[in-house]
């Protein structure tokens, strides 16, 4: 089978990709419960074995997944042919489940938070008609809150950033997607970005930390903004696609040396410059080799269509948004009952897939629940009924 490029239709090795990449952040998530960083609910001790493998995949599993959104919204803008549909589409499958998200689905999360601190004491609905909507943070933690839906807040600004972009003449927008195939092609597609994540990493994180709070977060914009407009550029580049296709399987072994050396850096380092200097790098050169990497294997060995594809591909939102609810209240009674960590997994594990598996198939039989949880209106619901068929047509 010949891999796919820009020009031929539907990526599927896409599709697969960012089914993978979201499978990832799920399994990443539960780990947070396990591990000594900081999150919403923990064990009560933690697993310090565990980091190694959330250390390799943390540079670039959120970078990926803005990265193949920027792809997709270049073709769906192209497809909607103009600005004003592909923000309107945009924001209704991405704005209405942020919304419904921090309502609904969200709301737990802080609740069962502050009860793990201890310092809460109400019940869920008392909190959520109390104390959630108070729009400050005297408990401690910003409530209301968006929490892990903080990428789709993201990923719709950037898609209203594009819609401006995609609104520009037409001559001038050749102009920028020219620009990228001569900045980013070659040997530059892979060193180029490299740098500027160090820099970021350097330069930014330092000052400004991480906070997902999208207007006071300059890091994360360096790094989620970049990989998702440079996704959009991405898709319309046969230059670059060439050079991907073509190192990919090389990519992938520098990301493997890249992941020994920041465990080797990590292991050895203390606080001085130059060991921070060192792990950027690393950081750096693992992400984007892996991401670049991984474009290339999908697109070379995963290209091809099936049910379980096309099932997976309209699900993994709906279990995007329910997914760290599950695990958060999961973990948060597995700590109370005192589980042991190899258990707690499995039922963490087996109980979010369960979780996440009975969303969807509620959400997809109930067509005012679909927007909210970022699936399109029933295709059957959105057919005029019969009676109105026939008032038209007389």
């Amino acid at each position: 089978m010949q891999p796919a490029t820009v020009m031929n239709g539907r990526q599927y090795g896409l599709d697969w990709l960012r089914i993978g990449a979201f499978a990832l952040l799920i399994l990443y998530h539960i780990g947070m419960f396990f591990v000594p960083w900081g999150w919403h609910v923990k064990a009560a001790a933690p697993v310090e074995w565990a980091v190694w493998p959330m250390m390799a995949v943390s540079p670039w599993r959120l970078m990926l997944l803005f990265v193949i959104s920027g792809v997709v919204s270049r073709a769906l803008l192209t497809k909607l042919a103009t600005p004003q549909g592909f923000a309107v589409s945009r924001s209704v499958r991405l704005a209405v489940p942020l919304l419904a998200g921090m309502i609904l689905f969200v709301a737990p999360q802080p609740w069962f938070e502050l009860r793990d601190r201890g310092t809460y004491d109400a019940d869920f609905v008392h909190f959520w008609l109390n104390d959630y909507f108070e729009f400050g943070g005297t408990r401690g933690t910003p409530l209301p809150t968006w929490n892990h839906l903080w990428f789709v807040a993201y990923l719709w600004a950037y898609s209203l950033m594009l819609a401006v972009l995609a609104a520009l003449p037409a001559t001038m927008r050749a102009r920028l997607q020219d620009g990228f195939d001569a900045l980013l092609s070659g040997w530059r597609l892979v060193a180029l970005p490299i740098v500027w994540l160090t820099f970021a990493r350097l330069a930014l994180h330092p000052v400004f930390g991480e906070t997902h709070a999208l207007v006071d977060d300059p890091h994360a914009h360096a790094i989620y903004g970049f990989a998702f407009f440079f996704g959009v550029a991405l898709a319309g580049s046969q230059a670059a696609w060439t050079t991907i296709l073509r190192y990919w399987r090389e990519l992938l072994s520098l990301a493997a040396i890249a992941c020994v050396a920041l465990f080797t850096v990590h292991g050895l380092s203390d606080a001085t410059p130059v060991w921070d200097i060192a792990r950027a790098c690393a950081r750096s050169v693992l992400a984007w080799s892996a991401i670049i990497g991984l474009l290339g294997f999908a697109q070379t060995r995963l290209h091809h269509d099936g049910p379980v594809r096309r099932y997976l591909t309209e699900a993994i939102f709906p279990y995007y948004i329910a997914h760290q609810t599950i695990i958060v209240a999961a973990g948060f009674w597995l700590k109370q009952v005192g589980a042991q960590p190899e258990l707690a997994f499995g039922v963490i594990l087996l109980t979010t897939i369960l979780g996440c598996a009975l969303t969807y198939e509620v959400a997809r039989r109930v067509n005012w629940m679909r927007p909210l949880l970022g699936l399109k209106p029933s295709p059957v619901a959105a057919q005029p009924s019969d009676w109105i068929t026939k008032v038209q047509r007389n």
